[in-house]
C-alpha cells in the first residue's frame, strides 16, 4: 500500500505522527470507451465553451455559478487562504460509545500507521481506546476537505472513518410515514420468527460478487475465442396469496436451508464491535 497523507494525531499534548493509507479498494470490472467499429480509444478535449480552443490543465481554475449564470473564479491563492487549521493533524474532539454514532454518516474508510517515533505513543493510545470501548470523534482535512471522522482500532491498527456533516445527510420525507398502516399481532409475531430462523453470526468471506465473476467469465470467454454460456436462470416460485402465507412459507424455507448449519451462538463475544456501514 501507497501512503496517501501523512500528519499527526493530536491527543491533548501528545502528537503521534502516521501515515495515512485507503483501507478499502474496488474490485469491479474497469472498461474504456472505445469505438464500436476498430477497438479505437475515445478521447476527451478540455473545451472552453465560449472561444472553443482547447485548454491546458494549467489554465483550468474551479469556478461557482451563481444563480443569474456569471462564474466565480476561484484560484489556488484563494484555497491556500482558507482556515483548515487541522491541514497536518488529526484533531481529537470527544469519546463516545460507538453505538452513539448512526452508520449513515461514515464515508470512507483509512488505515493509520505510526512514525517510526510514534510507535509507544500510537500503541498507547490503541491500547487505551480499546480498552474503554469507545470511538474518538476526531476532525481532519483530507484533500483540501475537512471532515469529522472516528478513530477506532481495527485488527491492531487505527481505522479513521471520515464522516458526512449533519447536513449532508437527506431527511426521508416519504408519503408512507404519514399513513396510518395497521400491523396485524398474527404478521407481527410471524416476521419476528423470520428474522430469528435467519439470525448467524456474520462471516464475510461467505459472500460473493457473483455479477462480477459472471461479467470476468465473459471477457475470459471473448479473449479465448469461446462461445459465451449464459447461467440458467433460477426458477421463479409462485407469489403466496397474501402476506402472512409469504411470511409463514419464508420461514420454513430459511428453516429447511439452515437445517445443517449452526445457530448464532448469541453468547460470542470478540474484540470489535460489529457494525452497520454505507458503501464508498
Amino acid at each position: 500500500m501507497r501512503s496517501i497523507w501523512k500528519g499527526a494525531i493530536s491527543f491533548g499534548l501528545v502528537t503521534i505522527p502516521v501515515k495515512v493509507y485507503s483501507a478499502t479498494e474496488q474490485r469491479d470490472v474497469s472498461f474504456h470507451q472505445v469505438h464500436r467499429k476498430d477497438g479505437g480509444r475515445i478521447r476527451y478535449k478540455r473545451v472552453c465553451t465560449l472561444d472553443g480552443e482547447e485548454v491546458p490543465y494549467s489554465d483550468i481554475a474551479k469556478g461557482y455559478e451563481l444563480p443569474n449564470g456569471e462564474m466565480v473564479v476561484l484560484t489556488d491563492e484563494d484555497f491556500a487562504d482558507l482556515p483548515l487549521s487541522t491541514s497536518r493533524r488529526i484533531d481529537v474532539l470527544q469519546f463516545v460509545e460507538e453505538s452513539e454514532v448512526d452508520p449513515i454518516y461514515f464515508a470512507k474508510s483509512y488505515y493509520l500507521e505510526p512514525d517510526a517515533q510514534g510507535a509507544k505513543p500510537y500503541v498507547l493510545l490503541r491500547d487505551a481506546l480499546e480498552r474503554s470501548d469507545q470511538v474518538a470523534i476526531v476532525k481532519v482535512a483530507l484533500r483540501q476537505r475537512e471532515s469529522l471522522a472516528t478513530l477506532r482500532v481495527r485488527e491492531g491498527v487505527f481505522v479513521l472513518e471520515t464522516m458526512l456533516w449533519p447536513d449532508e445527510v437527506r431527511t426521508p420525507d416519504f408519503p408512507f410515514l404519514e399513513e396510518d398502516i395497521e400491523v396485524r399481532k398474527q404478521e407481527l409475531s410471524m416476521a419476528t420468527s423470520l428474522i430469528e430462523s435467519m439470525q448467524g453470526d456474520f462471516d464475510p468471506s461467505e459472500y460473493k460478487d457473483a455479477y462480477r465473476e459472471a461479467l470476468q467469465q465473459v471477457i475470459d470467454a471473448k479473449i479465448e475465442g469461446r462461445e459465451v454460456t449464459r447461467p440458467e436462470a433460477a426458477p421463479e416460485e409462485e407469489p403466496a396469496a397474501d402476506l402472512l402465507s409469504a411470511l409463514r412459507a419464508s420461514v420454513e424455507a430459511a428453516k429447511k436451508e439452515r437445517g445443517e448449519k449452526k445457530p448464532a451462538s448469541k453468547s460470542k463475544k470478540t474484540g470489535t464491535k460489529s457494525r452497520s456501514r454505507k458503501s464508498a
